[in-house]
């Protein structure tokens, strides 16, 4: 590059940097380069219509190779490690590293359970979306007449996700076995209680069985060793417990909230020169749970700042809504929707869920 030039380097390719990308418009003299494992990312929104069937894996997958491409910045196969501040330097697992001016965050979380035995070797964790839909599609091409399965975590993600997992079965025809296990008094925490019942009600319609109070001990290959001594068989064990932060951000300096990137309302970190955005991030002005929908509402504040911040241009606030519809399938093409403790139920909810997610990704590819 030319003296002078600078470097924006955008670490994951989740939801606001794909967005970030999608509307980006060229600053003189700057490199926009984007680190991710994989040349194509997952749209969470679409990944329980991928597990029940409904779409395929394609369909839910951002090309990241093209978005680059067309923002005219380039695409580093390759895994965040770490980051010299100092040298503000961008570490790779390759071994390599990338020289930075304005740093953003967009890594993700993770909701494996690293503090119980075996669930390393035998479980599979929901996030990082990918491995998760390679191991299901494998597992469905393979699944026995009467498969169990253990679904660990009982918030909307693992509550939905199980029922997803017990359509396609049966769809398959397939007689499964499903077992949602909550360490909490309840499933379903933050819905109102009119969504929270329609959902159980859909769950027992799928025979999905519910243990609450419950805590796991061990994982073992056939199985889930329950902390009374219990063994609950399982071919196939899902983890949905929440978010999990990205170990290698403890070693940035950057300050952290249990774990997660502490961001003002500009979306900086403690470090200027570093954005965080998405789950990998906590919003200390106004804390919010991990949903997409928040992920994909900074990306124009994000986009607006990481060019100011090359520029040394006026940054803008991030104002994130109070609450937000939440739109939860249920497996079948039906869904339930709540908001404010209110809740809707029925097919037209999924055919507006999918019209929404259909038309996101339609985004990329016009």
């Amino acid at each position: 590059m030319e003296r002078g030039a600078r470097d924006l380097v955008l670490i994951g390719g989740g939801h606001a940097h794909a967005l970030v990308l999608l509307g980006w418009k060229p600053v003189p003299d700057l490199r926009v380069t984007l680190v991710n494992p994989k040349p194509a990312a997952p749209y969470t929104g679409m990944l329980p219509g991928h597990v029940a069937g409904h779409y395929r894996r394609s369909d839910m997958m951002i090309d990241l190779v093209d978005l680059a491409r067309r923002a005219g910045a380039r695409l580093v196969l390759d895994c965040a490690t770490g980051i010299d501040r100092q040298a503000k330097r961008v570490l790779l697992a390759g071994g390599d590293s990338l020289p930075y001016d304005v740093a953003s965050l967009d890594v993700g979380i993770a909701s494996d359970l690293p503090q119980v035995p075996g669930a390393a070797d035998h479980a599979v964790a929901a996030k990082p979306l990918g491995p998760y839909a390679d191991r299901w599609d494998a597992f469905v091409a393979q699944a026995p007449a009467e498969p169990q399965i253990v679904v660990i975590g009982g918030g909307t993600g693992g509550i939905e996700l199980a029922m997803a997992q017990a359509f396609r079965l049966q769809s398959a025809g397939a007689r499964p076995r499903v077992t949602v296990v909550e360490r909490a008094a309840q499933v379903l925490p933050g819905l109102g209680a009119g969504a929270r019942q329609a959902l159980l009600t859909r769950m027992a319609g799928f025979g999905i069985r519910i243990l609450t109070r419950t805590e796991v001990a061990r994982i073992a290959p056939d199985a889930v060793i329950l902390g009374c001594g219990t063994r609950l068989p399982s071919d196939f064990t899902l983890t949905v417990t929440g978010a999990q932060q990205q170990a290698w951000l403890t070693g940035t300096g950057l300050a952290l909230e249990r774990g997660f990137v502490r961001v003002g309302p500009t979306l900086q970190s403690s470090d200027p020169a570093i954005f965080a955005v998405g789950d990998c991030a906590h919003l200390s002005h106004a804390p919010r749970p991990k949903a997409g929908v928040f992920a994909v509402r900074e990306a124009p504040i994000l986009g607006h700042n990481l060019g100011a911040a090359v520029l040394c241009g006026p940054l803008r606030r991030y104002r994130p809504q109070r609450d937000y519809l939440k739109l939860i399938s249920c497996g079948a093409r039906v869904a339930v929707a709540d908001k404010f403790g209110l809740r809707l139920e029925g097919a037209w909810l999924w055919l507006w869920k999918d019209r929404i997610d259909r038309r996101f990704m339609q985004r990329f590819r016009d």
